[in-house]
């Protein structure tokens, strides 16, 4: 099923890649060079990756598919620890890390720029080259490059509603979990720059289910009068969640994030 996988996998990629948290806390720093080949490699097979779901069939190409899929997903394994080192920078900047109680050398080894330079940069090589040699296997295919249709992300909609056969499941599984971010926010209720908790995982973990158990906690009812559930697709468009957020169809970008800030 390699088909249905890799065109989301390689957009995310392409997303993480060029996040705007990775450039604020410099922790590609030195691997410039490296990010800005993966980049155009990553370009380069989504301007040809429908063409080449549609010759799955023939064998070379669907074990081009897997390798494709296999080094996507390690690439954002990389990608995800560069931003969870520019999370740690921005909190500790912020000293955040002390309140929120993480575990900080089990959670984040490297604090030495130079070491975490060093570990990451040679994981983003290799990333690197794999690319390199399935771009050039792919140009041998002859793929053609096809306009594609803006993705549709209907499926990822979630709301805060939960279903009682999965929340049952979920809030015994992470019921300790659940008590420690509620606490973790309830902490900061009072204090208007809230840090932001992310719940990370395969699909399928319950990380939604997990997620609309902690929204609603009678805890977080109680401290937080004002509440909002957005759902934020690989389609990211600011405005479009600002105003899901503030609950208009404003398509005015100033109007709307000053409605937010409201």
């Amino acid at each position: 099923m390699a088909e249905y996988v890799v065109r989301p996998l390689i957009s995310m990629l392409m997303n993480k890649a060029s996040s705007y948290l990775l450039k604020q806390y410099k922790v590609m720093d030195g691997m410039e060079e490296q990010r800005e080949i993966l980049d155009r490699k990553l370009l380069a097979i989504l301007d040809i990756i429908e063409d080449a779901e549609k010759g799955v069939s023939r064998p070379g190409v669907s074990a081009w598919l897997e390798a494709i899929k296999k080094v996507a997903y390690e690439a954002n394994d990389v990608l995800d620890e560069f931003k969870y080192e520019a999370l740690r920078r921005n909190a500790k900047k912020k000293g955040h890390l002390k309140k929120l109680g993480f575990d900080i050398v089990s959670l984040f080894p490297a604090h030495s720029p130079i070491v975490f330079r060093y570990r990451m940069g040679k994981k983003l090589c290799r990333i690197v080259h794999i690319m390199e040699v399935l771009v050039a296997e792919m140009n041998a295919f002859g793929f053609k490059h096809m306009q594609q249709a803006p993705p549709s992300m209907e499926w990822r909609n979630t709301d805060s509603l939960i279903i009682d056969s999965e929340k049952d499941i979920v809030s015994s599984s992470r019921n300790e979990e659940r008590k420690k971010i509620v606490s973790m926010l309830v902490d900061q209720a009072s204090n208007g720059d809230l840090s932001v908790l992310p719940i990370v995982g395969m699909g399928g973990l319950g990380k939604t289910t997990f997620a609309q158990l902690v929204y609603n906690d009678p805890a977080i009812q109680e401290y937080f009068q004002l509440q909002r559930w957005c759902c934020v697709s690989d389609d990211f468009d600011a405005a479009k969640i600002a105003s899901s957020i503030c609950q208009t169809n404003e398509i005015n970008c100033e109007k709307v994030f000053r409605n937010l800030q409201k």
